[in-house]
């Protein structure tokens, strides 16, 4: 008996390896397959803020403020230094 209890803990063994492998595989794809389509909505998001950031140039160029100090750009400025002082 104690030969055939050896053989079935030597079983059991290699059936919980193959399973641990097999959920670790399984893992490790999900994982890459989630990586993927991260950095593929952050690609996206990036193109889009560059659209954003072309379409407000061009609107600029538009109303011809480039270059020049807009009432915009003061508050933006006053904005910029609250969110410094609250994050302080």
């Amino acid at each position: 008996m104690d030969g055939h209890d050896a053989d079935n803990t030597k079983q059991s063994t290699a059936d919980m390896t193959v399973f641990v492998q097999n959920l670790l595989q399984q893992m490790q794809t999900r994982f890459q397959t989630m990586s993927e389509s991260i950095i593929s909505k952050i690609d996206d998001m990036g193109n889009r803020i560059d659209e954003l950031e072309q379409s407000i140039n061009d609107l600029r160029i538009e109303m011809g403020q480039e270059g020049s100090s807009s009432p915009s750009a003061t508050v933006k400025s006053k904005d910029d230094t609250k969110s410094a002082d609250d994050s302080a």
